[in-house]
């Protein structure tokens, strides 16, 4: 079939383009110089015109704290365009597969948070998100997801090397948690859900809830570096202080995955060594 993946040139949508290329399915990888999709009129002409059968939309502004200075960019980027890409894809009987966030929830619940509980974002980055979950209506698949990284972009696996060649001592927040996900594991998963046309609300991460302060110290074990180089500190004690408010908690339970019998992504340890062994 036919599949436009929109924010292609991004870390989770080169992935997905390469997913579904893999699987014998003819794709249309938009990065934005192709595609505004903020862009209504640029929208509708493309997705009339090529007339896929699913729509992949990775496309998104996710500089957390640039959100908070520019609500309405956030909001023109990520909740209007996904109201266009409905639309369109309303107009050929395309399934839509929107990609969210952790970002939705207030981040205090004591456990895991599950499809079903109710967002209460603290951020615009969140809030803009969250809007845009409701844009994309109850027949799209609309994915959760936390604390990503991948092989191309920026993401803090690179930082965390980069900062490991710089420095003796590195400090990260040991007091938010959350599971950190893997482009190519979850490309494997977004490839399923749009295969089956499956509608609603998931939460996708890879397994293994840690800080971030655990995080870089296993970022560093995979590497061959002494993980003890990691000191944990509070997000009070960040400066400069960050302008968006993190969630403590963005621990995501995969439970519609469980309840619906599909097979969950590994332990983020497996696709952090196989990344960090290509970059190293």
């Amino acid at each position: 079939m036919r599949v436009i993946v929109t924010g292609s040139g991004g870390q989770l949508g080169r992935d997905c383009v390469d997913r579904f290329e893999s699987g014998g399915h003819e794709v249309v990888a938009c990065d934005h110089a192709r595609l505004d999709t903020a862009d209504r009129d640029a929208v509708l002409s493309a997705i009339t015109t090529l007339r896929p059968a699913a729509v992949v939309h990775c496309a998104a502004w996710t500089a957390v704290d640039a959100c908070e200075a520019d609500p309405d960019r956030a909001f023109r980027d990520n909740a209007l365009a996904v109201r266009w890409m409905r639309d369109a894809t309303q107009r050929v009987g395309a399934h839509l597969c929107h990609i969210s966030t952790d970002y939705v929830f207030r981040g205090d619940k004591p456990a895991p948070y599950v499809e079903w509980d109710e967002p209460d974002p603290q951020s615009v980055y969140g809030r803009s998100k969250l809007a845009g979950e409701r844009e994309a209506g109850a027949d799209a698949t609309v994915i959760r997801t936390s604390w990503v990284c991948g092989l191309h972009g920026n993401n803090m696996v690179k930082t965390i090397l980069r900062l490991a060649g710089q420095h003796d001592r590195l400090r990260f927040v040991g007091d938010q948690r959350g599971h950190p996900t893997f482009t190519d594991d979850l490309a494997g998963a977004i490839y399923r859900l749009v295969i089956d046309r499956r509608p609603g609300v998931h939460h996708v991460t890879n397994q293994g809830a840690v800080s971030w302060f655990e995080f870089a110290q296993e970022v560093l074990l995979a590497a061959g570096l002494d993980p003890q180089r990691v000191e944990p500190i509070t997000t009070a004690q960040l400066d400069p202080p960050r302008p968006a408010a993190r969630p403590a908690n963005s621990v995501l339970d995969n439970a519609v995955f469980r309840l619906a019998g599909l097979p969950l992504l590994a332990d983020f340890r497996e696709p952090l060594r196989r990344m960090v062994t290509q970059l190293v």
